[in-house]
């Protein structure tokens, strides 16, 4: 094999999972000049074009999908091979790569996530964010976080905190504006901050106490996608918001923000960290692993199977 045909290799397989030369060059940590260099003189001597190329868009060709197939698995297998001799290091080394949600990053962030990198200085976290769940081996994540009811069944899931709950808030001006609503039926003459899931489809805000359990498909004039936008349209009066009660704790205790309907407001599932099973798990995420596991454990019972 040609001196640099393993870093001309990563290169396609960059470029083709993230569909442009940019993003791969900043996962890889090359300039995007030697990553299209690698991959023209890649081309150059397999005499084939891998990619089609525009000013706007970059596609595999015929011959880069029956290329990039037939490599994919013994890249894995290389991968692993590296992961695993890895492991026998005392010390974990390399980047940790993980997909979350904005709130649960907020949870992890300096419990977690700062002691580990003082723990491990030879380690490096990457974390991206994004309301949607994404597929993490298809983007080439390590692990995920979010809350244990959305968690794909083939994962390993970690339960850590406490369980979620949710709450009906608004400003103290507003409840002397509009009275307080005294069952989920009420919020239909209030003004509330709807919610859009990033799928585009419209949350119902959901209540129970006891045996009844009420979905509510909400009226405002006011949709948001983003927790931390409802809550400042609450704080500004806009209305009623559904928001996670860990994200405006500081909120609820300066009186900021008043609950209301809490005895219909029960727990729902916590959060977990997710990963694909590995035979050889990498030593920069089992460190992780036991780390949350001390600094965050779980309060909750293993709801899936395949919970560890």
């Amino acid at each position: 094999m040609h001196k640099s045909g393993l870093v001309e290799l990563n290169a396609v397989m960059a470029v083709a999972r993230l569909g442009g030369f940019r993003a791969a060059a900043v996962e890889l940590g090359m300039s995007s000049t030697a990553l299209s260099h690698a991959v023209a003189g890649l081309e150059a001597r397999l005499g084939v074009r891998l990619f089609n190329r525009t000013t706007r868009s970059v596609a595999l060709s015929e011959a880069g999908e029956q290329f990039v197939a037939a490599i994919a698995p013994a890249l894995a297998d290389i991968q692993q091979a590296m992961e695993t001799a890895k492991n026998l290091r005392s010390t974990p080394t390399g980047t940790l790569r993980l997909n979350s949600s904005v709130g649960a990053a907020r949870q992890i962030l300096v419990p977690v996530v700062l002691e580990y990198l003082r723990r491990y200085p030879e380690m490096k976290v990457d974390i991206v964010t994004e309301a949607r769940r994404v597929d993490i081996v298809g983007k080439g994540f390590d692990a995920g976080i979010r809350t244990v009811d959305t968690v794909p069944g083939d994962m390993i899931a970690v339960p850590f905190g406490p369980a979620l709950r949710f709450l009906v808030v608004g400003t103290p001006d507003y409840f002397r504006r509009y009275p307080k609503p005294k069952k989920p039926g009420d919020l239909m003459a209030h003004r509330c901050i709807r919610t859009r899931w990033p799928s585009g489809g419209m949350a119902r805000w959901e209540f129970q106490k006891r045996a009844d359990a009420v979905q509510l498909d909400v009226l405002g004039e006011l949709t948001l996608d983003e927790p931390s936008l409802m809550r400042d349209a609450a704080l500004a009066g806009a209305g009623l918001a559904y928001l996670w009660e860990a994200s405006i704790a500081q909120d609820l205790a300066d009186g900021r923000l008043v609950p209301v309907l809490t005895d219909w407001t029960p727990s729902a599932p916590g959060l977990c960290l997710y990963y694909p099973g590995r035979r050889n798990l990498p030593a920069g995420l089992r460190a992780f692993i036991d780390l949350l596991r001390k600094v965050a454990p779980s309060s909750r019972p293993a709801r899936k199977k395949r919970l560890v």
